[in-house]
């Protein structure tokens, strides 16, 4: 090891299904069929108007700085979507635009994060959460979660594993891996016991809008004192466009804007210009056909599970992810991934990505392909668990 790279660096942890992505790509050069359900990224195009819309503020040629909270009509317009989908008012000077939600994540705990201190989190969780703890020298403290509170933190752990290190919590609703949605009442619970306890309460709510069968419950419904992370990645269908959002507390918005003009001085113009087209009531009905259709994908994808053995104790709330016990066919799901692909030319995540809690026994399918690419890999992988 390099001597003069960075403590920090050297503990970020990398993602393990980039090995089987790459992989993947080497065999689909030699001319292998591959059916991608690893990485979480919608197959669907951007919409059509959002993509005119970006290309319109190109030509103009004024593709320059923006402010760097953002434009400040697309604040206002995600400022509406609240008030028109939560029933939630946010000052729209609480709003930044951000690159991507990685970019929310970023200034979030740039602004209250100290080198040792610690966030509590679920495990399993999105491994980026935990990497962007350690870049600011604190501390991802990951409690195991399971079915009994739909893979999600309870107020009473956050009580019970609180220490005069811990800075806050954060919550995934729905979450990656799980799919799983914090119930309304428990979400309440915990911003309050981190309210209570003098801490920061981070909600990641990059999924809404890929909800199923419940609604989704915003933390600002219980409390301005949170911040909240969001994207346009996922349900608006822009993952290369890297157009994200955070929305603060008050007491936060000068520390925020700082940071944002220091770090990155603004979000990709003709991105943010493209973002504005993602709210119009057509492009918004058409994200609702989509959402219809991964609906259709999960049913097929958790039944064609359950009837080849796997085990998953809770039907996916939303996302596009299905987190399976394979304990009936391995005690290593990193293994199995990688011979899955090299025997059947199928890629799914392994749980060593997601933490620690039962990772070697969990595989993370994502329904982002179509259902008849689905039905192609479950005879892969109904092949592949039943060969000799």
């Amino acid at each position: 090891m390099d001597v003069r790279l960075a403590k920090r660096a050297q503990e970020i942890s990398p993602f393990y299904v980039m090995e089987l992505l790459r992989r993947a790509k080497q065999l689909e050069a030699q001319g292998k069929d591959i059916i991608h359900m690893e990485i979480g990224e919608p197959d669907f195009t951007t919409p059509p108007a959002i993509m005119e819309a970006g290309i319109r503020q190109l030509k103009t040629g004024e593709v320059k700085y923006t402010p760097a909270a953002g434009l400040p009509e697309l604040r206002e317009k995600i400022a509406e979507f609240y008030r028109q989908r939560y029933a939630v008012t946010v000052d729209k000077k609480r709003i930044f635009v951000t690159p991507g939600a990685s970019g929310a994540f970023l200034l979030a705990l740039g602004v209250t994060l100290n080198p040792e201190e610690e966030l509590l989190m679920a495990d399993p969780c999105y491994p980026c959460n935990s990497n962007f703890i350690r870049l600011f020298d604190g501390k991802a403290r990951t409690l195991p979660v399971d079915a009994a509170s739909r893979y999600q933190l309870t107020a009473a752990q956050i009580k019970q594993h609180w220490t005069k290190n811990t800075k806050g919590v954060l919550i995934a609703s729905p979450s990656n891996p799980t799919g799983t949605l914090i119930g309304a009442e428990q979400l309440k619970q915990a911003v309050h016991t981190v309210n209570a306890l003098g801490g920061c309460f981070y909600s990641d709510e990059i999924y809404h809008g890929l909800v199923y069968d419940d609604k989704a419950t915003t933390a600002l419904e219980f409390s301005d004192n949170v911040f909240v992370i969001n994207s346009f990645s996922k349900y608006f269908g822009m993952t290369g466009w890297r157009v994200g959002w955070l929305i603060v507390p008050e007491a936060f918005i000068d520390a925020t804007e700082k940071l944002a003009q220091n770090i990155f001085i603004a979000t990709a113009t003709h991105s943010q210009y493209a973002a504005l087209a993602a709210f119009d009531p057509h492009t918004l009905a058409e994200l609702e056909h989509r959402r219809a259709e991964f609906e259709r994908r999960r049913d097929f994808l958790y039944d064609a599970l359950l009837n080849l053995g796997f085990e998953i104790p809770i039907k996916p709330d939303g996302a596009f992810y299905i987190y399976a016990n394979c304990s009936k066919f391995t005690d290593d799901s990193f293994q199995f991934a990688l011979d899955l692909l090299e025997a059947e030319g199928v890629a799914v995540t392994p749980g060593k990505d997601f933490g620690i809690n039962e990772a070697n026994h969990y595989l993370r399918f994502a329904y982002t392909t179509s259902i008849d690419r689905m039905i192609v890999a479950m005879q892969r992988l109904d092949r592949f668990i039943n060969k000799g």
